[in-house]
This record gives C-alpha cells, structure tokens and sequence, in this order.
C-alpha cells in the first residue's frame, strides 16, 4: 500500500517495534467495567432531575378521541401530564425517506402520537414526575378514550383492495419497491438442467440488549444548550437530529454516551419516545429522564427479519448455477423509522443474494409493506442472513436434487480468488476477497469427509445428524452511498485528534464509539503502535460530541476500517510532528529518529535520545530553548472515508453439526465453524468474540427468537419468559479461522468483523436440519425453526 513505509528503518506502520497491531490485549477498560464502575445513563442523577413515564396505547391502531389526565395531575409528585399534541408545538414530527430508495414514503412521525396509534406501545402521553414510581402510579390514573380500528397485520394481504390504508395520504399501505433485472434471466433458466423452488419465511425478531435504552436530557435556560446523555452508536447523528427538530442550532445540543450495555443496532436510530424526553426537557425547563423497562423494550426497540421470500435457482447438471430469482416482500411498522428507514433490509436483500457465485444472471423485486406492528430497521447483519439464507438454501437444495456434494457445487460457482476486482450483477464492487480459500481452510478445520462418514454410521443407529454449510459477503466500512446520497445527515467520515500531554502520555479523541465490541482498545492499540508508545500511555476519548470529532459513530462494522485508519492517519502526523521537534533539540535528522517504548531513539543503534515526556515538557513549559522558526505542534487532528470503493466487502464461510430428534422435533447444536476474511486484523481475541456473539445471535434467530403477534396486532410474547434468547448451555463450541485479504482503501487495510457471524449462522443451520431430515424427504425453508415447525414438517402434528 502507498505509505505504509515510514522513514529509512523501511518498515511499514503495522510492523514497528513494540506494535500491538494483530495481537490480543486487555481492553483499557476492562477492570473499570469488571468491577461494576461502569457509568450507564440509568446511574446518572442531576439536580432537579425529573422522570418520564409513557402512557402507550394497548391497541394495534386506535383514534385518540379524548385524554382525561385531571385526577393524574393531583397526585403526589406529578409534575405535568403531557399530551402528542401539545409536545408537537416544542418539536417538529419527521419523515423516515431516502431519496436514492426511489419511491419511498412514509407519514410524518411525532414523538407522541396525535389523533391516532398506530401499534400497540405507541405513546400517547407522557406523565413526568419527581420519581419513577410515582410516574407510573399517575399514568394508570390518565384516562384515554379510544376508537379501535381495524388493523393490518397480515403482510401478505396489505396490498389487497380490502386492506384498510393505514395512512389515507400515502393512498396504499406500499412503503417501498425495487426491481432488477440483470443478465439474461429467462433464457439462463430455460437452459437449465434443474429449476428449484422454494418459499422462505423468516420471523420477526429484535435485539435483546443487556441495557435497556435509557435517556436524561437536560436543558440549561441559562446557556439555552441542550445536554443529551443517551446511550447511543452515533452521537453527532442525534446532535444533529435533536437540533433540527427542536428548532435549536447544532451547537446548542450536546450528546454524551457513556458506556452503553450492548447494542447491535438497536441503539444507531432515532427514537421517539427519546426524542420526546428531549422535548419535555426543553418544555419544562429541567433534567428529564426515561429508562425503558423490559415490556417497553420489547415493544418499542426496532425489530427486524419479518420477510416472506419465493425465490428459484437454475443449475445444469454439472452444478452450474445459472440463474437467481426472488419476489420478497417484507412487512414493517406503521412508520419508516427516521432516519436510516425501514427499506435498507429489504434493499441490502436484493444487493446480496447470490453474492459470493459467479453468475450474472439475476432478478430480483422487494416490496416493503406498512402494517400496525412495531416499526422495524436495522439490527444486526441487516439483510445478510436473509440474503444469505436465500442463497445458500437454493444452492444446497440444488444440489440436492443433482445428486451433488453441498461442497462440491459451492467450489464450482464461488467467484475466483484471483477473479478481483469485479461486480455482482445487483452492482455491487468487489475489491479482494478469499471465497475458496476460505472453504478449503473450513473444510480442513471441520475435518469435513469424517464428519460425513461419521453421520452415514450414525442413521443406521436411527441418529439424525446433519452438516449445513453457507458461503457469505458481508458489507462493511460504508462510504456516503449508503445514506449521505439520499440525504440523510449520517456521516460516513471519522475522526481522530491526538496529542501529546505535558506528561508524554497520548490524549486520543475519536468519533467511533464504544458499545462493548472494543472501540476503545483497537483505537488505542493502532495510535500506541504507531507512535511507539505503550497502550496504558494512550487515553482514549469517544462518545461526546463537545470533545471529538465530527463522525459517523460505530455501525455497519465501520469502526476499525474508518476510525482506526483515522486514528492511524492522525497518529502519523503526530509521530512527524514529534520527530521535527525531536530533530531540532538534538541536531539530528529526522529520518535517524524513531519513536520506541515512549523515547525518541536512534535507528541505527536503538538507543533513547529523549523520553517524550522530556520532549513535552521542552515544547509546552520551555519552548524558548527550541531553535529559531521552530513552532512544534504536538497534536494533529484526521478524518477518513473510504473513496475508492463504497464499501469494503468482507467474506467467510460458516458449518453447522446438528442433531434433530424426530420424535421431539429439538434440535441440538453440536459444533459451529467459522471461517472469515476481515482484512488486516488489529486484535484477534476482540474479533474471534465479535465473530462467535454474532454467531449466538444468528443461532437465536434460527432456533429460538420470535416476536409473534396476533391478528389483532397484539405482541404476546414481550417479556423474557416467553421470548426465547439462547442461552450459554445450548450454544456449541464455535471454532474461528482467519484468511487475510487487506483492504487497499486505506493504509491500516482492516475491514469490518462485527456482523460476519450473523450474516450465515442461520442459513448453516437451515441446511443443517434439512441435511438430517434428508431420510424423510422433508424441507424446511422457515426460521426459527421450532420443534413445532420440525414436527409439521414431519406430518406428527
């Protein structure tokens, strides 16, 4: 790569002396967080600090006819009772659209319904009190008259003439739909040997974070600044977002995120019940705070998945894949959610399916319908399993009906390694990635030919065991083509400013931040690595708009791509900057200088020159010793993006070794593979746990996790009784391997690693039970797959 080269010593940033770039490290604040002295917003308390309840509506969709709240306001501790409507005159309702997803629509939104609810946990009233109970005590005392209204609940009939229009302005309950066509699709299919169909169903479900999503708002009449601690992956996206909506200029809102217990995209969108304590701050003149409790979460943090698929796949019989084809249609909220919208699942589906094989022959159509459920967007892996699951179901059930080895068919249609850089015909850029090379390390890890052997013996004992096995790409590091083009104010540059204190220590200030994936110590091991300093010598600063700079936050697996390739670009001025000063005090070159175990040393013997902390002390208490014209600056400030490509493409490959009793229908995990090309790799340990909880996450999806609604629109299932969450005692052993293709889009060549786990870990299980249900000539294409869907499958119930 250009650059990577510093200085006469030749060696490249990645590899200097005392580098901690590929090694595994403690995170910096792994005691802190350990020890139970994590600051989360649920912790916080400010003087005159008062709590919000919500008032939520237990219809599906219902008219607000009238709010009675005279009996709640008279009791002990109530501080106002406020209504949609008189919130909507302190903030503005928003629209959930991107102008690149042509023909997306939705009605406008406001952080407290007015007139009507349209799901069940919408709010309709606020109740603000001096504690939380005595909130909740209040909020049974509003009483609201509602009109029930017929819901829809059933995407399947959502575009039907008979279907009531949730909004009547939008003129139909359609939020979106995109078609592609590309290649030759009909004559490909025709040409076939072998046309496959199948229907997939995918169940809606959400992200169980540990911390539920909380918020305290502050507004200073004095300095007429709003302060937002909110635990959050993108603080200067709700900055702006606040800003705008409140009627304030940016610079009057400040958003904090302190530590923040799990994520997964539940927390990157704009909220209303958020968004209205925001409001209700500013409206009363004091600290507002709102935690959600487990019920709330379950009804209000996004959801996602909730698609129906058909889809076919021509193959020859040789195993050539000819041609893919999908209808999708996947159902939604009420509302697209504001502002990353609802229609980028649904969109990244068609973009992805059958991304990792060579065929040009593609059609695809995505309908993206409204319906009187909690709003869906994007949770972890967005669209990747879909997509993947899709593709990898058709390719095994391809395979099935030629009479082909599931590895066999994937090594004859996997895009070359040597094939970069290409394009998929849905337009996507792909710049390096290890397909083959992936499998074939898979498959030796797997010991792949025993484990068939093994599962021949075993069904002669009446023991079903199956091997799924899923290719995936995975987008990662995205440029401004994923929401900048359509408008949205979501930065796709980072920042990092460091600089070295009076003390030779390293003060780093970044805009990525930290929900637990590590943010904090890959950040501090690129700058230490850089600067020759060691990592309890870096302090690393994220999370606060006031003291980092502007950038896009911590999503779509973007935070070692773009923040780390800023922290090193800004780490790399700092080391020049550091070694011109270091020049002049010792009549040296610069070039004969480096930086090592926080000394300035020589590079030819490796002895200390100056320790850095001698050197900051020269710069900022005695600079008139320095020679004459010299004027040291000892901090540097960088942002990046990536150019070249929009998205930096990551790849792997997953295996799943099940069991499946077709007595009980239950489904026992026995062993998972990884394999996964994530670029240059800055901490092992950090990114094999990355890999192996986004693999849990997936296996959820595909086993257990279901939020299943009523026709009426009622979820029945929002508490963790009832929604089932893997546990560690289910889970198999995991077992991550690496292939290594750097990005060339910059100089650190790191790409994404946080979502790769989820994007295939569904599909391997899929394939896997249809593997072991083979003797019974069974397929099942529906997640999760519960006992009850095993055992209809199975005709026993």
């Amino acid at each position: 790569m250009d650059g990577r080269a510093d200085n006469k010593s030749g060696l490249s940033v990645l590899d200097r002396p005392n580098s901690y770039i590929g090694k595994t490290v403690p995170r910096p604040n792994l005691d802190r967080l350990m020890q139970g002295r994590g600051q989360y917003v649920s912790d916080m308390a400010l003087p005159r600090m008062a709590h919000a309840v919500f008032l939520r509506s237990p219809y599906a969709h219902a008219r607000i006819l009238s709010i009675d709240a005279t009996a709640a306001k008279a009791m002990p501790g109530v501080i106002a009772v406020v209504t949609g409507a008189e919130l909507a005159k302190v903030i503005t309702p928003w629209v959930g659209v991107l102008s690149h997803l042509k023909g997306l629509k939705s009605a406008p939104q406001h952080a407290i319904a007015v007139d009507r609810a349209c799901w069940q946990g919408e709010a309709v009233a606020a109740i603000i009190a001096t504690s939380r109970a005595l909130a909740e005590d209040a909020a049974e005392a509003v009483s609201v008259d509602y009109e029930e209204l017929v819901p829809v609940t059933d995407m399947r009939t959502a575009l039907d003439p008979d279907t009531p229009v949730i909004h009547s302005v939008l003129g139909d309950n359609l939020a979106f739909e995109r078609n592609l066509d590309a290649g030759a699709v009909d004559q490909a299919f025709k040409d076939s040997d072998e046309v496959v169909e199948a229907e997939f169903v995918f169940g809606r479900h959400t992200g169980v974070t540990l911390e539920p999503r909380a918020v305290l708002a502050d507004w200073n009449p004095g300095d007429e600044r709003l302060t937002v601690y909110l635990g959050t992956q993108a603080p200067h996206m709700v900055q702006n977002i606040a800003a705008l909506h409140l009627g304030l200029d940016e610079a009057q809102v400040r958003v904090v995120c302190k530590d923040v217990g799990g994520s997964f995209g539940i927390k990157v969108h704009i909220y209303a019940d958020e968004m209205a304590t925001m409001a209700l701050s500013k409206l009363l003149r004091r600290p507002i705070k709102f935690v959600a409790d487990r019920v709330e979460s379950f009804n209000t943090d996004i959801h996602a998945r909730d698609h129906i698929c058909k889809a076919r796949i021509g193959v020859g019989r040789d195993g050539t894949i000819n041609a893919f084809e999908i209808d999708d249609m996947t159902a939604i909220g009420p509302y697209s959610m504001y502002p990353r919208t609802s229609a980028i699942e649904a969109n990244q589906v068609v973009n992805l399916v059958g991304g990792p094989y060579t065929t040009q022959n593609y059609r695809a159509r995505t309908r993206v319908v409204f319906q009187n459920k909690n709003v869906t967007c994007q949770y972890r892996g967005v669209g990747h399993p879909i997509a993947c699951s899709i593709t990898e179901g058709l390719v095994d059930l391809a395979a099935q009906r030629i009479g082909m080895d599931p590895v066999d068919i994937r090594r004859r249609n996997l895009i070359r390694d040597d094939a970069y850089p290409c394009g998929s015909p849905s337009g996507l850029k792909f710049e390096a990635l290890s397909h083959h090379a992936s499998l074939d390390k898979l498959i030796a890890m797997m010991n792949y030919d025993a484990l068939r052997a093994e599962q021949v013996e075993l069904r002669k004992k009446g023991i079903y065991r199956g091997i799924g096995i899923a290719s995936f790409i995975e987008v990662t590091n995205p440029s401004a083509a994923f929401y900048g083009v359509g408008g949205a104010r979501i930065s796709s540059q980072d920042g990092v400013a460091v600089r070295l204190d009076a003390t030779g220590r390293v003060i780093c200030q970044t805009s990525i931040t930290e929900q637990g994936q590590g943010s904090e110590s890959l950040t501090a091991q690129i700058v230490g690595s850089v600067l020759g300093v060691s990592m309890e010598r870096v302090r690393v600063i994220l999370g606060d708009t006031d003291n980092t700079p502007y950038g896009g936050g911590t999503w779509a697996s973007r935070g070692a791509g773009i923040g780390g390739e800023a922290a090193l670009q800004a780490a790399k001025v700092l080391r020049k900057n550091v070694l011109d000063v270091a020049s002049a005090i010792l009549q040296a070159k610069p070039d004969d200088l480096d930086i090592v175990n926080n000394a300035v040393v020589d590079i030819a013997d490796g002895q200390p020159r100056i320790e850095l902390h001698e050197l900051a002390r020269i710069v900022y208490f005695r600079p008139d010793t320095l020679p004459p014209g010299i004027q040291p600056e000892l901090m540097a400030t960088r942002h990046f993006v990536p150019r070249d490509y929009p998205f930096a493409f990551t790849n792997g490959v997953q295996a799943s070794w099940l069991e499946v009793d077709p007595q009980t229908g239950f489904i026992k995990l026995l062993r998972h593979w990884v394999v996964e090309d994530c670029g240059t790799i800055i901490n092992p340990q950090l990114v094999d746990e990355q890999i192996r909880g986004g693999v849990v996450q997936g296996l959820g999806a595909a086993l257990y996790e279901h939020c299943i609604y009523d026709e009426r629109g009622q979820l029945t299932n929002a508490n963790m009784a009832d929604y089932l969450v893997p546990m560690a005692g289910e889970m198999p052993d995991i077992d991550v391997g690496h292939i290594v293709s750097p990005t060339q889009d910059g100089e650190l060549g790191a790409k994404g690693a946080g979502e790769a786990g989820t994007a295939a870990a569904a599909a391997v299980v899929a394939n896997a039970v249809n593997d072991a249900l083979s003797p019974f000539n069974v397929t099942i294409t529906e997640i999760p797959l519960t006992p009850k869907v095993i055992l209809t499958a199975l005709g026993r119930i």
